[in-house]
């Protein structure tokens, strides 16, 4: 791992209509516009998805380490995220972000440190850690 602090360096460019495309050194192009809720089209990336698939995807990256570090077997991970944008206030912002996990383990996993996996995997996520918004996690556990 690097030293801190670490940079994510990213562009994106676009003009008066259209799509806006985000890019990362070394990473594909993303097509992004406005949300439906905003005008824009259905079937394409905005900020505001991207917000909330961030924190989605920071969550089974974060569970993934505590696993391995914990040594703990699972098969699979869904994690479905309900970014809450609201204008309390007169300011719009994200609210909450609604987790929802559920997690596939095998037969004789146990369930209870699972559980806690989890709970520590919403706690260490470094998108979650940096919100303001409250953060509400939901799990279920299935056993094979």
């Amino acid at each position: 791992m690097q030293g801190f602090p670490h940079h994510y360096l990213v562009s994106a460019t676009g003009g008066e209509a259209g799509n806006v495309v985000v890019s990362g050194e070394g990473l594909p192009d993303l097509d992004t516009q406005g949300p439906p809720q905003f005008g824009g089209p259905e079937g394409i990336w905005s900020p505001e998805t991207m917000f909330a698939g961030s924190v989605a995807n920071c969550f089974i990256l974060s569970f993934r380490a505590i696993a391995r570090a914990s040594k703990f077997d699972w098969t699979s991970l869904r994690v479905d995220v309900d970014g809450v944008l609201d204008r309390p206030e007169r300011a719009t912002y994200f609210t909450a972000f609604n987790i929802h996990a559920v997690l596939d383990v095998p037969e004789g996993a146990k369930v209870e440190m699972a559980e806690r996996l989890l709970e520590k995997a919403e706690k260490i996520c470094l998108i979650t850690a940096s919100l303001k918004s409250e953060v509400v996690l939901t799990t279920e556990i299935r056993v094979d």
